[in-house]
C-alpha cells in the first residue's frame, strides 16, 4: 500500500515540482492516515477512511466540485473540504499530463455533511479570483434513447433493449401529445445499477448501432430530482401528464373536484400536462390515489405529487453518468443542443423533475409560503430545536452552530469605507466570545459589500469556513 501511495503521489509531479508535490501529498497521507491510489483517470484519497467499518455512506452523501484550478491537488483541496465534515473518499479526476481535469467528487460520511459542504463551499474563492462550484452528485442509472420509431409500443422497446443490453429494469415511454397511439420518438431505459447503464451506453454509443433499422441516439438521461421527505410532506400540488392537448383547465378542475367538491384551488395546464393546486395537502394525496390512471377526454392520465426544485441546484451536465446540477456552468461547457428531447420542454424560469424529465414547475413562492387560515393552531418553538436544513442564510447557520457547541452567540461589528467612485462599502468583523482565548477570535472577510445584509452573510460564511 505504501508503494501505491507513493506512486499516486508522484503521478502529478509532471506539473508541479515533482519532489515538492510528492512530499506534500505524502505528508497529507501521513497526517490523515488515508491511502491514495490512481486508476482509470482518477486519483482516490480514502474510500474507506482509516478505521471505517460497515458499508459505504448512502446515496446523497457525495458532492461534485467543479472549476478546480488545474494545478491544485489534494494537499490543498482536502483541508478545505474537511471543514464541512469527515471525508469518506475524495476522487480527483486526472489528465495523463499530471494536471487535474478541473473537477472532483467528494463523498462524506453523512448527508448532512454533504449539504453543509454545498452550503459553505459553493462559489468559494479557492484562490484569488478562482471560485469553485459545489453541488450534489448522484449516480445515474437511466439512459436516454432517441430516434425510436414512433409506432413502437413500450413492450416492444423493453424487449428489444433487454436483447441488446443487460440489467434493464424498465422502459419509460411517453405518448405523443397529438396522437396517443404513438410515442414521442424517444424513451428512457432504467438499469439495475450505474455500472449496467454505463456498460449499455458504451455498447450503444458509437452511433452505428441500429434498432429496427434506425440509427439511435444514446446519452445519459437527466436524473429524477431527489427532494427531501420533509419538503415533500408539505406539497399540495399534483402533476398530471398525458393529457389531450384539447383538454381545458376547466375540464381538469371539474374532474378533480368530482371526488370531493371544492378541494381544487386552481389548475395550470401547459400543452399535455398540468399542475393541479389544492387548498389542503390531504385532499391532494387522496385525489392522486383516486385519479391516477383515470381517463379524461379519452386519455389515461398519470398523477404524482409535484416535486419542488431548488433553483440554485438546477445545474445539469454529465460526467460518466454522475450528474451534477449545472456542471456545465462550473466547467465552462456550453449547453448541449442535440435537437432531441432528453427532458421535456420547460420555461427557462421554472422546472420540476418527474421520472428523470423536466417539466414546468411551481413559482418559488409556492415552495416557501402557505396559506394561513383562521383557526390554525400555532405552537411556539425554539429555532435551535430545528434541523440545519431549515436555515437558508449563513448568519443563521453560524448562530445555530454556536448554539450546538454550547457557545455564546456570535457578535457582529460593522465597519465602513468609501470606494473610489464614492460608494459606501461595508464589512463585518465577527467575534466568537467562547473562543476568545484561542489564536484567532475575530474573523473578517477580505471582501466589502454595498449592503448590510450582504456584508453580514459574507462575514458569517467566512467565519464558518474558519472555525
Amino acid at each position: 500500500m505504501h508503494e501505491e501511495n507513493k506512486a499516486a503521489a508522484n503521478a502529478s509531479g509532471k506539473t508541479r515540482s515533482g519532489t515538492q508535490n510528492e512530499a506534500a501529498l505524502l505528508a497529507l497521507m501521513e497526517k490523515t492516515g488515508y491511502s491514495m491510489i490512481q486508476e482509470n483517470g482518477q486519483r482516490k484519497f480514502g474510500g474507506p477512511p482509516p478505521g471505517w467499518e460497515g458499508p459505504p455512506p448512502p446515496r446523497g452523501c457525495e458532492v461534485f466540485v467543479g472549476k478546480i484550478p488545474r494545478d491544485m491537488y489534494e494537499d490543498e483541496l482536502v483541508p478545505v473540504f474537511e471543514r464541512a465534515g469527515k471525508i469518506y473518499e475524495f476522487r480527483l479526476m486526472m489528465e495523463f499530463s499530471g494536471e487535474n481535469r478541473g473537477y472532483a467528487f467528494v463523498m462524506y460520511t453523512t448527508k448532512e455533511e454533504a449539504q453543509l459542504a454545498i452550503k459553505i463551499l459553493n462559489h468559494y474563492e479557492i484562490r484569488p479570483g478562482k471560485f469553485i462550484g459545489v453541488c450534489v452528485s448522484l449516480d445515474n442509472c437511466r439512459l436516454f434513447i432517441g430516434a425510436i420509431p414512433k409506432e413502437k409500443k413500450k413492450e416492444e422497446i423493453l424487449n428489444e433493449m433487454k436483447k441488446v443490453t443487460e440489467g434493464v429494469v424498465d422502459v419509460i415511454v411517453y405518448p405523443n401529445a397529438a396522437d396517443k397511439t404513438k410515442n414521442r420518438g424517444f424513451a428512457f431505459v432504467q438499469y439495475e445499477s450505474h455500472r449496467a447503464a454505463a456498460m449499455a451506453r458504451r455498447r450503444l454509443i458509437p452511433g452505428t448501432f441500429q434498432l429496427w433499422g434506425h440509427t439511435i441516439q444514446v446519452d445519459w438521461a437527466d436524473p429524477e430530482k431527489e427532494v427531501d421527505e420533509e419538503t415533500m410532506q408539505r406539497v399540495k400540488v399534483l402533476y398530471v401528464r398525458n393529457l389531450m392537448i384539447s383538454t381545458t383547465e376547466d375540464t381538469i378542475k371539474a374532474e378533480f373536484n368530482k371526488f370531493k367538491p371544492g378541494v381544487v384551488e386552481r389548475v395550470k395546464k401547459l400543452r399535455d400536462y398540468a399542475f393541479v393546486h389544492f387548498f389542503h395537502r390531504e385532499d391532494a394525496v387522496a385525489a392522486m390515489s383516486v385519479m391516477n390512471g383515470k381517463c379524461i377526454d379519452g386519455a389515461s392520465i398519470e398523477v404524482t405529487l409535484a416535486k419542488p426544485v431548488n433553483k440554485e441546484n438546477t445545474w445539469k451536465h454529465h460526467f460518466n453518468g454522475q450528474i451534477s446540477p449545472s456542471s456545465e456552468s462550473l466547467l465552462g461547457f456550453p449547453n448541449k443542443e442535440d435537437g432531441h428531447q432528453k427532458s421535456l420542454g420547460k420555461p427557462a424560469s421554472l422546472s420540476v423533475h418527474l421520472n428523470g424529465q423536466h417539466s414546468p414547475g411551481l413559482p418559488k413562492v409556492e415552495r416557501c409560503t402557505y396559506p394561513f387560515f383562521p383557526g390554525i393552531k400555532l405552537t411556539p418553538i425554539s429555532m435551535y430545536s430545528l434541523k440545519s436544513s431549515h436555515f437558508s442564510s449563513a448568519a443563521m447557520h453560524l448562530d445555530y452552530f454556536c448554539n450546538k457547541n454550547n457557545w455564546a452567540p456570535p457578535e457582529y461589528y460593522l465597519y465602513s469605507t468609501t470606494s473610489q467612485d464614492g460608494k459606501v462599502l461595508l464589512v463585518y468583523k465577527v467575534f466568537i466570545p467562547s473562543i476568545a482565548g484561542s489564536s484567532q477570535s475575530y474573523f473578517m472577510p477580505d471582501k466589502l459589500c454595498t449592503t448590510v445584509e450582504g456584508a453580514r452573510e459574507l462575514a458569517a460564511r467566512f467565519t464558518l469556513l474558519q472555525i
